[in-house]
């Protein structure tokens, strides 16, 4: 089923079991996992169960799960847009200076 299918609720829960199931991987409780992040016990449960979260609770909990390459994964950088790469190209250097001589003019 396409994500874009999905009710925000459903994609909260699909993400919440993820994090569970990484905490579960890393043999670590709510407690220790809320101790490691800095949120609070009752925080990562209602994460788990699909319940709203900040980004930065979800940044805090990543982290403590040494996940945070998941960031990635998710919202990959996209690079520069190829009319940023057309306008750039123009001003690209085509060859070095020379030295230039310092002495008297003639």
């Amino acid at each position: 089923m396409s994500t874009y299918a999905l009710s925000n609720r459903a994609i909260l829960q699909r993400l919440g079991e993820r994090v569970r199931r990484r905490r579960l991987r890393r043999n670590l409780s709510q407690q220790e996992l809320a101790d490691r992040s800095g949120v609070g016990r009752t925080t990562v449960s209602e994460l788990e169960r699909g319940g709203a979260s900040t980004l930065t609770t979800l940044v805090q909990l990543l982290r403590a799960l040494d996940a945070l390459e998941a960031l990635d994964d998710f919202l990959p950088d996209p690079g520069p847009s190829p009319l940023e790469l057309a306008k750039r190209s123009g001003n690209q250097r085509r060859r070095a200076t020379g030295r230039r001589r310092r002495g008297p003019r003639e």
